[in-house]
């Protein structure tokens, strides 16, 4: 006879996202793996004297969250002037006074999450912005989104910046077009500054920002959070060789508590020599709870700054729409390469322009190489044009989406991505259902730290396409149902990873990842899920979180 479960949870409302069937009332799970789904009293059978049971009182229990794209590596770091919602420059300018007067001492002021609208007249922000807060101190700020920083004077001299820097191994230097002179504005920074030579560049002009110890603090904290929030598998899309350091040691250390795959970055230029570490790598780190394999790049940057590739001019511009890093025969080359060496690609593509780049390269890449199970995501999907939506479903190409990117009091209108790419384009904003019904798989994900790791933020947005404290829905024909939501969150997003016969859905001989949820979701008001939170996360059969 088979030895008891470890774990069995009953008299729930389990939404298990297996259509062979869709609902259950308990669950088991024994040596790792689910073994039984069912009603009634059935689990009783396999429980022992060590068995852990837990009455669910009618709670949602679905499948470990399985989040497609999340920075935990870039994290929230605590050692940073912290700026969301500082809606102002005089804001900001309080947050660094407080944030001086609790670190005196600091040799450099380092600040995270500033927002484009804060800067007067819809402009990028300078040097002479930060200047009357920081003194003579360098100062380096990341915006919210990671893609930009910004520096004051004394940073510009610190780093060794002039007239004469165009590029640097961290950012491409904006230049007052009057004087020639650096702005204090670094566009670039996510394709630069995250990459191995960004970061060593970094280092060695003497950023704390990029130390292995303020990352691996970074890491475990935001570790920590994932589990926190029925994450049980992240999806750390962007990192170098010298990264993965940092999950060895999380792993080392115990603080590795969900799954991770690690997605490497493969920067314009990378080599064939560079591509044989990033396999020797991949075959490396080959285990259930930690894998390397795909890898990132970029076709744009993104739409507020202006960076993103459009279609059509930015709103009240003639002739700007931005540029793809790559010319396209170029990287229709380049992914051909990657996809006959079976590598996945992972590509973040925001404007209507670059998507249709990377779609177009993987046309192509399956004309030269012929077809095969890929799956290359699309990474933001923010921008999209009519008729690039059947394209996803028909080149087996996933829609790697973060829901909450599209609520109207961070994109909407009145704000920068709204403005920038006008109302004539709205329609075009994160199409979500229009994708869904054309066939596409849908893989959600949070983009933490560009917003709210919690997935119970990302499951209202999709669904209501309203701001966190309600109001007006922006483009609500776009919102999707609950139970698509969460098809997102675990079985699209386990598709899109090659993990879908092992995670993201309750079947017998899956993993057994489980979140149970403080309250049935199903039954709440939408406004109501962002009060609700996980009350258990289990991988593996583990129980790595209970809330308090």
């Amino acid at each position: 006879m088979n030895h008891p479960a470890e774990l069995i949870v009953h008299n729930a409302h389990v939404h298990t996202v297996d259509d062979r069937r869709p609902r259950a009332e308990a669950v088991a799970v024994r040596d790792g793996r689910i073994v039984w789904v069912g009603d009634g009293d059935g689990w009783r059978d396999l429980a022992g004297p060590a068995t852990e049971v837990v009455d669910a009182r009618g709670r949602l229990l679905v499948p470990g969250i399985v989040d497609s794209h999340n920075h935990v590596r870039l994290g929230s770091d605590s050692a940073c002037v912290q700026l969301a919602g500082a809606g102002d420059l005089p804001g900001i300018g309080r947050r660094i006074a407080d944030w001086l007067r609790r670190n005196p001492g600091a040799d450099w002021i380092e600040a995270e999450a500033f927002d484009y609208t804060a800067i007067p007249g819809g402009r990028m922000p300078t040097a002479a912005d930060l200047d009357p807060y920081t003194g003579g101190r360098p100062a380096f700020v990341l915006s919210y989104d990671v893609h930009t920083a910004w520096l004051n004077t004394a940073a510009l001299r610190r780093l060794g910046i002039t007239a004469d820097t165009r590029e640097l191994a961290f950012g491409t230097v904006q230049k007052d077009p009057a004087t020639g002179e650096p702005t204090g504005f670094l566009t670039d920074f996510a394709v630069r500054g995250l990459s191995r030579d960004g970061h060593r560049a970094l280092r060695a002009a003497g950023v704390p920002w990029a130390h292995p110890d303020r990352q691996y603090g970074r890491l475990a904290a935001s570790l920590d959070l994932a589990a926190r929030y029925g994450i049980t598998t992240v999806v750390e899309p962007q990192n170098s060789l010298d990264d993965l350091a940092l999950y060895e040691r999380a792993i080392a250390e115990g603080r590795l508590r969900s799954r991770l795959v690690a997605a490497l970055f493969h920067p314009r230029g990378t080599t064939d020599a560079e591509l044989a570490e990033f396999a020797a790598a991949a075959r490396r780190h080959d285990g259930e709870r930690f894998r390397v394999g795909p890898l990132k790049l970029y076709i744009d940057d993104v739409v507020e700054p202006h960076t993103a590739a459009l279609l059509e001019p930015y709103a009240g511009h003639h002739s700007h729409r931005g540029e793809t890093f790559y010319p396209a025969e170029e990287f229709a080359e380049v992914l051909a390469r990657l996809d006959a060496a079976g590598f996945q690609a992972f590509v973040h593509a925001t404007g209507d322009r670059g998507i249709r780049t990377v779609l177009d390269a993987v046309e192509h890449a399956r004309r030269v190489n012929g077809p095969r199970d890929a799956r290359h995501q699309v990474v933001h999907v923010e921008c999209l044009d009519p008729a690039d939506v059947p394209r996803f479903a028909e080149l087996g190409v996933v829609a790697c989406m973060q829901p909450r990117h599209c609520s109207p009091d961070i994109a909407g209108p009145g704000k920068d991505w709204a403005e920038a790419v006008g109302e004539h384009r709205w329609s075009k904003a994160w199409p979500m259902r229009s994708l869904r019904d054309a066939g596409a798989v849908l893989a959600f994900s949070s983009d933490w730290n560009v917003a709210e790791m919690d997935p119970l933020v990302g499951l209202y947005t999709a669904v209501t396409r309203q701001g966190l404290a309600g109001g007006e829905a922006w483009m609500p024909d776009e919102t999707v149902t609950l139970a698509a939501a969460l098809r997102g969150y675990t079985l699209g997003s386990a598709h899109a990873n090659f993990l879908e016969d092992r995670l993201g859905s309750i079947t017998p001989g899956k993993l057994g990842d489980l979140v149970l949820f403080s309250d049935d979701l199903f039954a709440l008001e939408p406004k109501a899920l962002l009060d609700a939170r996980a009350d258990l996360t289990v991988v593996g059969g583990e129980v790595v979180h209970r809330a308090g």
